[in-house]
């Protein structure tokens, strides 16, 4: 997929008045990127997770994770379509507060977009585009979506409470309550090599903090992927 057609698809992608209502300081970059190098994680991805783990600790000390005013700025908003985040809580603190134990290591793709999470305290995900249909687009759910997960090993078909935010394309919802838990139909694997990636923010981080990261995941692709092409947008109000 050459960058022009990274770029239409990211300007197909949308997000709902009634997200746009809920939170109106809500932001997010998109990155598509074509000729990510898979595969199971290496020394490549243990440095920029190292590197995470240790700008994590540095920051925080013994802090809980959730009083970073990003992170709580998330718990509000997800108070706000009914989720309690104490129980599913956002993705960058969900992470963040494996640091202690370390985090963990998944694949070389998913740990350079956990490392960029951690590292700028933002959550932030990745979706196979091979597997992906038709445009991206944050909404809130009917209840009607279909969201394919597993449970006990095997796979299952979940329907979200209507009113929830949830990012969706044409098949159904690929990440649910906005960044808590993705589809396993485009989740990334060890044979990804077109992805889209999403940073959520929210008023806490300036335009400028959310741009700082897109660079480090840009930079962090590149070192990883030499040779890939990425095309970003910032889909904002």
């Amino acid at each position: 997929m050459p960058a022009a057609d990274l770029k239409s698809l990211l300007d197909s992608a949308v997000i709902d008045p009634a997200v746009r209502a809920l939170r109106p300081d809500y932001r997010a970059l998109l990155i598509a990127a074509e000729g990510l190098r898979p595969g199971p994680s290496d020394a490549a991805s243990e440095r920029l997770l190292a590197a995470a783990e240790g700008t994590a600790r540095r920051r925080f000390g013994d802090a809980p994770p959730e009083e970073h005013p990003h992170l709580a700025a998330w718990r509000e908003a997800f108070r706000a379509f009914g989720a309690k985040p104490q129980r599913t809580r956002p993705s960058a603190e969900a992470l963040l507060r494996r640091v202690p134990a370390g985090l963990p290591r998944v694949d070389r793709l998913t740990d350079v977009y956990n490392a960029v999470s951690v590292a700028h305290v933002i959550p932030l995900g990745g979706e196979d585009l091979d597997h992906y249909a038709g445009a991206p687009r944050l909404v809130r759910a009917t209840g009607d979506e279909p969201f394919g997960t597993t449970a006990g090993g095997e796979p299952v078909v979940e329907h979200c409470p209507p009113g929830e935010v949830v990012w969706r394309d044409d098949a159904g919802v690929t990440c649910r309550r906005w960044n808590w838990r993705q589809c396993t139909r485009t989740r990334l694997t060890g044979t990804t090599t077109r992805a889209l990636f999403v940073l959520d923010a929210l008023g806490p981080m300036s335009d400028a903090d959310l741009a700082t990261a897109g660079e480090a995941l840009t930079e962090a692709l590149a070192e990883t992927s030499p040779g890939a092409v990425t095309a970003s947008r910032l889909l904002a109000g």
